[in-house]
C-alpha cells in the first residue's frame, strides 16, 4: 500500500497503478481517525501504517457505503475495537444493504457495490456540521443520497468520498471519464452531485482528497472548470 503524507493528512492507496482505491489516515494528538476503508486487501496496509505513525485508529469515519469504502472495515474494527464507526444516517441503510429510495428524494436507482456480509454496525450517524475530533462533517448526496466529505479545521484539507474523482480526469461524480468510468458508473443523482460539487468548492479546500486519484492542492480552479463543464451537460 502507497502512503503519502500531507500535514495531519496521510493518503493510502491500494493498487495505485492499475485501479487505485484510497482511503485515508488523520492524525490527531491522542490518535488517528481512519476516513474509509477501501478494499477487503487493504486492512493489511492500513494496520502497518497506523503502525509506522505509532498511533492508534481511534474513529473510523465513513464518506459513504460503497464496498470499495468499506472492504476492510471489519478486520481494521476488530483490531481497534474501541474505536467508534461514524457513517451518515442515510448511507447507514446503505451499509445495511438497503437500497430503497426516501420520498422527496429523486426516484433514480442508488447504484454501485452495496455491502453483502459487513460485520460491523455504525456507532454514530452523523449529520451537517457534526464534529469528529479536528473534522467538520458535510453533507455532500450525489454519488450516493448520504455521501459526506470531512474538512480539517486546522488546514482546510477537505476528503470529498467519491464527490469528484481525480483518476482519469478531474470530473464531478456521475460526469463519466473513458479512461476510469467506474465513479460515474456508480453515481446515484447527477444534479445532487451537481449541487454538491458546488457546496464543497464553497469550502475553498486547501486540497481536495478524493476516493480514486492523487490529491491536489489549491484545486479551486480545476474545480471550477470541471462544475462549468457538467453542468452545460446537464
Amino acid at each position: 500500500m502507497r502512503a503519502i503524507r500531507e500535514g495531519y493528512l496521510y493518503q493510502l492507496t491500494s493498487l495505485a497503478r492499475l485501479f487505485p482505491v484510497n482511503c485515508y489516515l488523520i492524525e490527531e494528538e491522542e490518535g488517528l481517525t481512519l476516513i474509509d476503508a477501501a478494499m477487503p486487501f487493504s486492512a493489511k496496509g492500513i494496520l502497518e501504517v497506523a503502525k509506522k505513525i505509532g498511533k492508534p485508529i481511534t474513529r473510523i469515519v465513513l464518506t459513504h457505503a460503497h464496498e470499495d469504502h468499506v472492504g476492510a472495515l471489519d478486520a481494521v474494527k476488530a483490531e481497534f475495537a474501541a474505536a467508534p464507526v461514524y457513517i451518515s444516517k442515510r448511507d447507514a441503510r446503505i451499509m445495511d444493504g438497503d437500497k430503497s429510495l426516501e420520498g422527496g428524494e429523486p426516484q433514480t436507482v442508488i447504484k454501485g457495490g452495496v455491502p453483502k456480509n459487513l460485520k460491523t454496525k455504525p456507532d454514530i450517524l452523523l449529520n451537517e456540521g457534526d464534529r469528529v475530533g479536528s473534522l467538520i462533517a458535510i453533507e455532500t448526496p450525489g454519488h450516493t443520497p448520504g455521501s459526506m466529505s470531512f474538512m480539517d479545521i486546522r488546514s482546510n484539507a477537505l476528503i470529498a468520498g467519491d464527490a469528484f474523482q481525480i483518476r482519469g480526469g478531474m470530473a464531478v461524480a456521475g460526469d463519466k471519464r473513458i479512461w476510469f468510468p467506474f465513479p460515474a458508473l456508480g453515481t446515484w443523482d447527477k444534479k445532487t452531485a451537481l449541487k454538491s460539487a458546488k457546496k464543497i468548492l464553497s469550502y475553498q479546500p486547501s486540497i481536495l482528497a478524493v476516493g480514486h486519484g492523487e490529491m491536489i492542492k489549491n484545486p479551486q480552479s480545476e474545480m471550477e472548470k470541471v462544475i462549468k463543464r457538467f453542468e452545460m451537460k446537464l
